[in-house]
């Protein structure tokens, strides 16, 4: 058997995508595992699981750990996926480590070998690509939001079981919840993103990133120097290895030198244009179109054509 998990009921979709190729090949049911599910059980059905596992639980990480752990000792799953979201990236090793076996993070993708799982993931900074396999079972893999295509099928039948746990008491306690921001939400879904970087004189430059972004139509990211060191924008917009990563149509980099924790969370654009004064600068290695000039002086004159 194969379970797939996510908060993100998106990113669990794309998950079971390549979940049922894995278990289409392997004859074994997937099994999708719904934590406050609220009726999207039979939703999990259509997008490819055979069965879903609904827990009424807190997406408390400690709560999701007891929650999957209650499933993985009876059924011993063979592969467990989880969503790349922060919350599945702090449950995918604690699993792990609670079960004794191997946790591959942010796999770009995986197949079978022999029916064994070999999965492939960026390493040292997103400079190289590393195959890797698992000694023990089961196999847990986090998966990147937007990694994989949905594939939906209406027709699809399968069983909803209802799960009932004695569940601890939580290590942590939540305060207080905010919600995000919609065009937070929207960076890692747009199909267009402007960034900022460190080449922006000050915050208030900013604006003028912010016009090209609304000028296409797309969301306003930054990388890791304008969020984490200036504190200029708030790191939902940041876009990097340790940011978000990133899948749009149409990546423009301004300012942004492009060190190769930058690159690893753009590489999947589809078109990345960059521009910089620095001839020299890295990002002109990895983009489709270049231009070497002041962002001070080509930002303006694009907004003015577009307009």
């Amino acid at each position: 058997m194969i379970f797939a998990f996510s908060e993100d009921i998106e990113t669990a979709f794309e998950i079971l995508a390549k979940g049922r190729e894995i278990a289409d090949a392997l004859k074994s049911e997937l099994a999708a595992i719904s934590i406050e599910g609220h009726g999207k059980e039979e939703i999990c059905i259509t997008y490819g699981a055979d069965k879903v596992y609904s827990i009424d639980s807190g997406l408390q990480a400690d709560l999701i750990v007891d929650c999957i752990s209650s499933l993985i000792n009876p059924y011993k799953p063979e592969i467990l996926l989880i969503g790349g979201t922060r919350l599945g990236k702090e449950v995918a090793p604690r699993i792990a480590q609670k079960f004794g076996v191997g946790c591959a993070s942010d796999c770009i993708d995986f197949s079978l070998v022999r029916g064994e799982l070999i999965v492939k993931r960026f390493v040292l900074g997103g400079r190289f690509i590393a195959t890797q396999r698992f000694l023990r079972k089961p196999q847990i893999v986090t998966v990147p939001p937007r990694r994989f295509e949905k594939k939906l099928d209406k027709d699809r039948k399968g069983e909803i079981i209802k799960s009932s746990i004695e569940l601890v008491e939580p290590k942590v306690q939540i305060l207080v919840i905010k919600k995000n921001t919609p065009e937070a939400l929207r960076i890692e879904e747009a199909s267009i993103i402007v960034s900022a970087g460190r080449g922006l004189k000050k915050k208030e430059d900013l604006k003028l990133v912010e016009s090209l972004a609304k000028a296409l139509g797309g969301a306003l990211g930054c990388s890791r120097s304008v969020a984490a060191d200036l504190k200029w924008l708030p790191e939902e917009h940041w876009v990097g290895l340790s940011g978000h990563k990133v899948k749009p149509k149409l990546y423009i980099a301004i300012g942004i030198s492009g060190q190769v924790q930058h690159i690893a969370g753009i590489r999947d654009s589809k078109t990345i244009l960059a521009i910089n004064n620095d001839p020299n600068a890295p990002i002109f290695k990895a983009c489709d179109y270049g231009i070497v000039g002041d962002l001070y002086e080509v930002v303006p004159k694009l907004i003015e054509i577009l307009k």
